[in-house]
């Protein structure tokens, strides 16, 4: 938590709400394009799509990776060139896409003959590139399953792309959000560069490598940083490239606002539900509807604080709604002051990304939490 978000909290503002330090962002892209210089930044927009977070960044000159039209038409509000979007989901309506190609977005994924079929019909002469399935393993939330087909599969689809009037660009990755281990990257790299290579002697040749996004923030363990992956992602390069590395794209979200942000929220109300278990229940005004979907199997175990000290007991974390599966964390240890009251105030730290854009519209008629960019 920074100081200016410090500051801010002595403001009381309302809860539950998001508390984000714009500075940090910019502190945050530039650790990344110091870190892999190499590499055009394409800004996750899912992970905070917020106006002020998007102008920000535009104006530092990132890129951007959009997943729907509305976050394309975001994004060039923010003052975005076109040319620097990419429109990354792999799933998209023909109107969505023709409506980018219309306002000039060059780059479009896929990762399926349908889907490219219709960006061939409604984005003529773009820019293509497939998403391959790479192994997710040491990803705290990973993405395998729904995205992403096999090398073999990609290859078929990207030498078909010319007589479809599409160019064939490249190929895409994702090793899985919150990822702790360096080496699925390395993994992902070899498997990527195979496509290349296999292109390339039957007359194709890709310009461009996009490694998703991924990178970790640390919420209550130690993380590899930046400047760690970095080096195995360049060595991973060059291994497979040698001095002919095609353009590289990296889509950090989480890296980029995950620990910009705080969530402040009100403990609602601490009890002892069951005689002979010890833990207290602290249930919350803000729960996974309210934007801590990420807490789903207790994936993102984020830090949680309250209280000025004092003696701390075990507890489970919950949110307000009248939904049984509202709750954060049960098996997790997790350790608040016994002094702990209904009204008092709950920090969860690192919050910046997924919590605003996940928040429910009005579940049990809870609004969704304020926003307050500093």
């Amino acid at each position: 938590m920074t100081p200016k978000v410090v500051s801010f909290l002595d403001t009381m503002p309302a809860t539950p709400c998001l508390v984000l330090d714009l500075d940090r962002v910019a502190d945050n892209y530039a650790a990344l394009r110091r870190a892999l210089p190499a590499a055009a930044i394409y800004y996750a927009v899912k992970a905070n799509p917020a106006a002020a977070v998007l102008r920000l960044l535009a104006e530092a000159g990132s890129c951007f990776d959009a997943a729907s039209l509305p976050e394309v038409e975001s994004c060039l509000a923010a003052g975005a060139d076109a040319a620097r979007i990419s429109f990354g989901n792999t799933v998209k309506k023909p109107a969505a896409i023709a409506k980018a190609h219309a306002y000039g977005v060059p780059l479009f994924a896929f990762d399926s003959a349908e889907e490219l079929e219709k960006i061939a019909a409604h984005a003529p002469g773009a820019k293509v590139y497939c998403r391959i399935a790479v192994k997710n393993e040491g990803a705290e939330w990973p993405l395998s399953k729904k995205f992403g087909t096999t090398t073999e599969r990609a290859k078929e689809l990207l030498l078909s792309a010319p007589a479809m009037g599409l160019v064939p660009h490249g190929v895409s990755f994702h090793v899985g959000s919150q990822q702790t281990g360096t080496e699925a990257y390395s993994l992902a790299v070899a498997q990527a560069a195979m496509i290349f290579t296999d292109l390339k002697a039957q007359g194709v040749e890709l310009k461009m490598i996009n490694l998703g996004g991924g990178f970790p923030i640390r919420y209550q363990r130690d993380v590899p940083g930046a400047d760690d992956f970095s080096s195995v992602i360049m060595d991973a390069m060059i291994e497979h490239f040698g001095n002919d590395i095609p353009d590289m794209l990296i889509e950090p979200g989480r890296a980029m606002v995950g620990n910009a942000g705080t969530v402040v929220a009100e403990a609602v109300l601490i009890c002892q539900r069951i005689p002979e278990d010890p833990r207290r229940w602290v249930y919350l005004d803000i729960g996974r509807y309210g934007g801590l979907a990420e807490t789903e199997g207790e994936a993102i175990r984020y830090r949680i604080t309250a209280g000025n000290g004092g003696p701390v007991g075990p507890v489970v974390l919950a949110g307000p709604t009248c939904d049984g599966v509202d709750v954060m964390y049960e098996q997790t240890p997790y350790l608040l002051p016994m002094g702990l009251k209904s009204g008092d105030r709950v920090l969860i730290h690192d919050t910046g990304a997924y919590v605003t854009s996940y928040a429910s519209q009005n579940f049990n008629g809870f609004a969704p939490l304020e926003e307050h960019y500093i």
